[in-house]
């Protein structure tokens, strides 16, 4: 709840709605969002007509559905503050729409069937694994997020064997006494929580202000400290994209 996290949120909401996007909006984050966005929209004079619900998080399960699940747990901060794992569920690989016909499988809703994977049984009495016209597996892809914190256990549980790892480096390693006062992470702390979570990328963001161009220290003195403990390491800046890239599940013969 700190306000460089929802200082903008007001003003997002807003925007939104100036722009026609009528549609409901959920928002997931510590307990009091709710009671700041409703101050915020008494003093503002602004009515979201009920569109926006918020929901406070707790440690566990915060959502589900077909294709993703997420979870959450607390970290080690000032204020309450939690970090996010998402975790996209393994999907079946491409279905050979070609190889069903080939084989007699009339189209329509069977497909559909058979490309989640489920096993069919025909008219004609066969029974048609859905695996045997779908590719290999493709793998989840799972990413966590690590707001505001100092380094902590919960952080390497939430990253565990993540693709990408989001971890907020506040402080270079020579101002690690800031960090342990204020419960932010320096770079390094950063880095020894993707080491250790045995995660794929790290992407470092929230940084002080006091490492900008012309200081002593700068953004690039953080990625050097990181990398020398986490090679798989990049800064985040404003408008960056990266695409997590997809995996083939791996087969074991026993």
């Amino acid at each position: 709840m700190h306000g460089d996290h929802i200082f903008g949120l007001m003003g997002l909401l807003a925007s939104c709605g100036l722009s026609g996007s009528a549609q409901n909006i959920d928002l997931y984050g510590p307990g009091g969002l709710a009671d700041y966005l409703r101050a915020c929209s008494k003093y503002s004079y602004t009515n979201f007509e009920n569109r926006v619900r918020v929901r406070a998080v707790a440690p566990g399960l915060v959502w589900e559905d077909s294709e993703f699940v997420v979870m959450c747990d607390r970290l080690k901060h000032r204020v309450p503050a939690y970090g996010y794992r998402i975790v996209e569920k393994d999907r079946p690989g491409r279905f050979d729409a070609e190889k069903a016909r080939a084989m007699g499988i009339p189209p329509g809703p069977i497909y559909g069937r058979l490309k989640r994977g489920e096993t069919v049984e025909l008219p004609d009495g066969r029974r048609i694994r859905g695996a045997q016209l779908c590719g290999e597996t493709e793998t989840g892809r799972k990413i966590a997020y690590c707001t505001d914190t100092i380094f902590c256990e919960t952080a390497i549980t939430l990253a565990e064997n993540v693709d990408v790892l989001i971890h907020e480096a506040t402080f270079a390693h020579q101002d690690a006494d800031m960090a342990f006062e204020r419960l932010h992470s320096t770079s390094t702390m950063a880095a020894q929580v993707a080491l250790a979570a045995n995660a794929k990328q790290l992407i470092l963001t929230h940084f002080s202000p006091r490492y900008a161009p012309g200081n002593s220290l700068q953004l690039s003195d953080l990625l050097a400290e990181a990398r020398a403990i986490f090679p798989n390491t990049m800064l985040s800046q404003d408008f960056l994209t990266y695409e997590v890239p997809r995996r083939r599940a791996v087969s074991l013969a026993v």
